[in-house]
């Protein structure tokens, strides 16, 4: 581990009482232990103040307290080191097992157990700088040429059948994809284009997965997926070709790179972007659930539709039932109904029998010019002419005597033909017809219809 001092060393003061590397000299004068340590503690603090220095994180323990335990090492040495909550809040990125960082420490030690250690201040990845500076100069060209517009992003499919997969085929990350879509939708097919997602050559086997998912046209959305790691294991995600290659993809794509911390040059090309591979999982594949859910929302609503859509007819059925309580209005509207019938029966007995005497006279001809005997066949069809309209004539008068009968039941139902037979209608003031002395109240208004006028009357009095 290589430790850098970033102040310079205090002067010795004449004023001292004592030199501190004489502290505890005296044998007349032992001094305890806790002395000593707190007199080591207050020389190294003071010595050193803050330093930056550079190692491997491990035995990383994250406490419940929130404070963060572990162990930065190098090839020929080690110290532990603790990072309180209140600092490590401000990190944008998670420490792992194995990561090189660069850190800003206070020189300390452990007074309880007299053990030398680095409170760390801040803490950055070994190398950060000139890769994220690198970084920055790749987004803003792309960024410069539009590349990552929102205009140009592609909406993902409500509901895709098939879902492609670029990733490590041995990944955790593709495991977490699968068992999220199994989950939230068993129906969607899933295609994997299996690739390097770390390493040298991970960036041009991402582009060629892309181009093939592309070619084949075989799925509706593409999630690019990798599990969480340092920097340099993303490092391949901020490649220029795998950014032009995602839009040039004609299938959507969303990215599900790193965690939610993590932000690559795919995360900004892709249509959408995931916090994780199980985020982007999610939002490629609608829920089983969601879509039951909203079927039986569509089922309600067309149910309450089709039920207004029935009340209407029932409410018009419920007006012809009340208006059949006026019987009088009925009779008149079936009278006149009766009167239509009997002048088409008329005109159709009229128009049949003109038919059939054109045709046995057109018969007649025939026979005429056929049977030898001219003055037989005439007499006979004269004959049969003469019982014909007998048989006309009589059905004719049989149906005039069945109007007469239908125009006499007619008019022995006529309201009015019966008041002129001594009869009376008695309505309230509302114009409902009053068929029971019990409802009606001394001293109500009635209306007693004549046939041949209304009398407007008091109730005195009523009798069973």
């Amino acid at each position: 581990m290589t430790m850098f001092d970033s102040s310079d060393s205090p002067s010795q003061s004449s004023n001292s009482a004592q030199n501190p590397l004489e502290f505890g000299a005296d044998a007349a004068q032992p001094v305890a232990i806790s002395a000593l340590v707190r007199n080591v503690r207050d020389l190294l603090e003071h010595r050193f103040r803050l330093v930056w220095v550079t190692g491997e994180i491990s035995n990383l323990t994250p406490a419940r307290s929130g404070h963060w335990y572990f162990v930065l090492k190098d090839a020929a040495a080690q110290v532990r080191c603790v990072m309180f909550r209140n600092r490590n809040l401000y990190l944008e990125w998670a420490p792992k097992e194995g990561m090189q960082v660069e850190a800003r420490a206070l020189v300390t030690l452990y007074e309880a157990r007299g053990e030398f250690q680095l409170n760390i201040e801040f803490m950055r990845q070994a190398g950060r700088g000139s890769l994220y500076e690198a970084f920055v100069r790749l987004r803003d060209k792309l960024q410069a040429e539009g590349l990552f517009d929102s205009a140009a992003k592609r909406a993902v499919p409500a509901y895709p059948q098939t879902i492609g997969v670029v990733t490590s085929p041995h990944a955790a990350a593709l495991r977490d994809i699968v068992s999220t879509i199994r989950q939230r939708n068993p129906s969607i097919a899933i295609i994997v284009y299996p690739t390097m997602v770390q390493g040298e050559r991970a960036a041009r086997e991402i582009v060629a997965a892309i181009g093939r998912a592309a070619a084949r046209k075989e799925c509706d959305v593409l999630i690019l997926a990798r599990g969480g790691g340092g920097i340099e294991d993303l490092w391949c995600f901020n490649d220029e070709a795998i950014a032009r290659a995602i839009r040039a993809c004609p299938i959507p794509v969303i990215a599900g790179i790193g965690h939610e911390t993590d932000f690559t040059i795919a995360d900004f090309a892709a249509d959408v972007r995931a916090p994780t591979p199980t985020g982007a999982a999610a939002l490629a594949s609608p829920s089983q659930r969601e879509l039951l859910a909203r079927l039986r929302d569509f089922v309600q609503r067309l149910s309450t539709r089709m039920r207004r859509q029935i009340e209407r007819p029932m409410q018009a059925l419920d007006y012809h039932q009340r208006s059949l309580s006026r019987p009088d209005k009925r009779i008149g509207e079936e009278r006149v109904r009766v009167v239509q019938l009997v002048t088409r029966l008329r005109r159709s007995l009229r128009d049949t029998a003109d038919r059939d005497h054109r045709a046995l006279t057109v018969m007649a001809r025939t026979l005429a010019t056929l049977l030898p005997d001219l003055s037989s066949a005439r007499t006979v069809t004269d004959h049969q002419l003469s019982r014909l309209r007998r048989a006309i004539e009589q059905s004719m008068h049989a149906k005039q005597v069945a109007v007469a009968r239908l125009g006499t039941s007619l008019h022995h139902l006529d309201p009015m033909a019966v008041l002129a037979r001594g009869y009376s209608i008695t309505r309230d003031t509302a114009g409902k017809v009053i068929t029971d002395p019990a409802h009606v109240a001394i001293g109500q208004c009635i209306d007693i219809t004549l046939a041949s006028g209304v009398i407007e009357a008091n109730v005195l009095g009523t009798k069973p």
